[in-house]
């Protein structure tokens, strides 16, 4: 059976997130002992950051779709909506549980509800719930799309403030070590486990994107198959 482009981006991506770890885990060198409190605890940066960087691919994707639904009443763009809450769901409770994992072992507590950058984060997360939950759990129509699209339109705000919220209120998140005025502050074998990830990760995310338009499509025209078969009886 032919795989479609999908399928395989989202393998490659699995395959890469997978050696990803086990790079991250038995090959990455370790940092200072000064430099944390836990420095093993260090290695779960290496899925932290790449899932963070796919959720907000996600995120765009979402915002794309539901500007698409609101303004050109695209069906395409619908189910790029949808994809891009499933994405965003996925890869926030990613970004989310790796988070705590490295705040239980350095920080002592694995959130800090006064850190700015968290908590902006998490209503990211929040909110790919809310839409993923409710459309789930509601009838599908116009009004109920408009809703759902309003709120991934207007939470996309949220993406920018989360990534600037470390260069303005840094508390306990740590701030960017790539991409910075300054350069990296990773050394050559750390970035290079750093990059593999993210290429993994957006290989992951953008297979996963196109698979949950696809079967969102088949899911649609199968409804309309039915209520064909059901109007014809």
């Amino acid at each position: 059976m032919k795989r479609s482009v999908g399928e395989g981006l989202l393998l490659l991506g699995f395959f890469g997130i997978t050696g990803t770890l086990l790079l991250a885990f038995l090959w990455a060198p370790s940092v200072s002992i000064d430099a944390f409190e836990s420095p093993a605890a260090q290695r779960i940066f290496y899925w932290h950051v790449p899932a963070a960087w796919a959720a907000f691919i996600a995120f765009g994707a979402l915002f794309a779709g539901s500007a698409g639904w609101l303004f050109w009443r695209s069906e395409r763009m619908w189910r790029l909506h949808i994809a891009g809450s499933e994405a965003g769901l996925a890869t926030g409770l990613m970004t989310v549980w790796s988070g705590c994992v490295w705040g239980a072992a350095e920080w002592g507590t694995p959130w800090d509800w006064s850190d700015v950058r968290l908590n902006t984060f998490g209503l990211l997360t929040l909110l790919a719930v809310y839409l993923v939950l409710g459309r789930n759990s509601q009838p599908d129509g116009v009004e109920t799309r408009d809703t759902f699209a309003g709120f991934g339109l207007y939470g996309f705000v949220l993406v920018p403030f989360t990534y600037v919220a470390t260069r303005i209120w840094a508390v306990r998140h740590p701030g960017p070590v790539v991409a910075t005025s300054e350069g990296s502050s990773l050394n050559g074998d750390m970035g290079l486990v750093l990059l593999i990830g993210a290429i993994s990760f957006t290989l992951l995310i953008l297979g996963h994107i196109m698979m949950s338009m696809q079967i969102t499509s088949i899911e649609q025209s199968m409804e309309r198959l039915q209520k064909k078969m059901d109007g014809g009886m």
